[in-house]
């Protein structure tokens, strides 16, 4: 099992560089960088010429707590997202999946963002 574990985290990891290599955030277009895990969820907004973290959101806040590594928790988080971004005037965004397949709770973070107003 731990070997098949290794093997899934090489492909993942694999798949990240070579997204990583096409993809970059800039001032105007922060990236947006996803990572979750079995419980938990947490998003970083990148602007990498600056090598900062504009805004973040993780299920391990205090008041996110209840919100579950689901795709319905997913989608609450990403509306979240959207609205803190929109605070800080920040309207579109690159996504960067972080290796992780675009299905389920990825996909549905990401719809959840774009629903509060975030274009990608």
């Amino acid at each position: 099992m731990l070997r098949k574990m290794l093997e899934k985290d090489r492909k993942r990891l694999k798949r990240k560089v070579s997204i990583r290599k096409k993809i970059s955030g800039t001032a105007e277009r922060p990236r947006m960088t996803v990572t979750r895990s079995n419980r938990r969820l947490s998003v970083q907004i990148i602007d990498d010429g600056k090598g900062c973290t504009l805004a973040s959101i993780s299920t391990l806040e205090k008041e996110l707590r209840d919100i579950k590594a689901t795709v319905a928790g997913a989608g609450q988080l990403g509306e979240l997202l959207g609205k803190r971004l929109l605070e800080k005037n920040i309207k579109s965004v690159v996504f960067d999946r972080n290796g992780y397949l675009y299905h389920g709770v990825v996909k549905a973070l990401a719809d959840g963002t774009r629903k509060a107003g975030i274009d990608f």
